[in-house]
């Protein structure tokens, strides 16, 4: 490991250890080793890749007040201050900007494919039994209804709605969670997927029959 990544690693941690538990330490470690797992298939720039991967989350939009250029800024002071060169620091300030699943519903300025694979890995941890996990938690944090059968989900969310979203739960599923498989860019990533939405769907279905008292 570079002594850039080591100390990126120990920036993130100081940074992150008293975030909202969907969004800490613990998940940019799980999407920097998907990651750089994707990235043994793919042709790319791996320290590009780790560092986006380590610095996606660093000042999420979602808890500075919709603010999407903080991250970047962050980010890219941190990376000045340890001497990565302008070019590499440029482009980890794009992925950033540009990999959410949020961008994706407006106009994207940028893809490269180092941000390909930094999306898969951390849309990968969006789905399955962490993701569920990570969509409840986040669902308390913001004290939300665990599902409500009268409000139903919106297929086809806006980027603005989405930011605004105070929906059940439940509703991120169908508005986002059961979406991500088909947005995999990665031979690796859409493996993975495809396991995680299945179990997801299983998921759901034991989750109703709950609800309505039949098992």
């Amino acid at each position: 490991m570079s002594n850039h990544i080591e100390k990126t690693i120990q920036f993130v941690k100081e940074e992150l250890q008293n975030a909202e538990a969907g969004h800490d330490w613990w998940h940019i470690e799980r999407v920097w080793k998907t990651a750089k797992n994707i990235a043994k298939e793919e042709n790319v720039n791996l320290e590009v890749v780790e560092f986006a991967a380590l610095l996606h989350d660093i000042a999420d939009a979602k808890f500075h007040d919709g603010d999407e250029e903080i991250g970047p800024r962050i980010a890219g002071e941190f990376l000045n201050s340890i001497m990565v060169n302008d070019s590499t620091i440029i482009h980890v300030q794009q992925i950033i900007r540009n990999m959410s699943f949020k961008s994706s519903l407006g106009k994207l300025n940028f893809t490269s494919p180092e941000m390909l694979v930094v999306q898969d890995a951390d849309r990968l941890d969006a789905i399955g039994a962490i993701g569920i996990a990570r969509a409840f938690t986040y669902g308390g944090f913001k004290n939300r209804e665990l599902y409500n059968p009268k409000i139903k989900p919106d297929i086809n969310i806006s980027k603005e709605a989405y930011k605004k979203s105070t929906a059940p739960t439940i509703n991120h599923f169908y508005e986002k969670l059961l979406l991500l498989k088909d947005k995999m860019n990665t031979t690796t990533g859409k493996k993975i997927a495809a396991q995680r939405h299945e179990f997801m769907e299983q998921y759901l279905q034991q989750f109703y029959a709950e609800w309505n008292g039949e098992k």
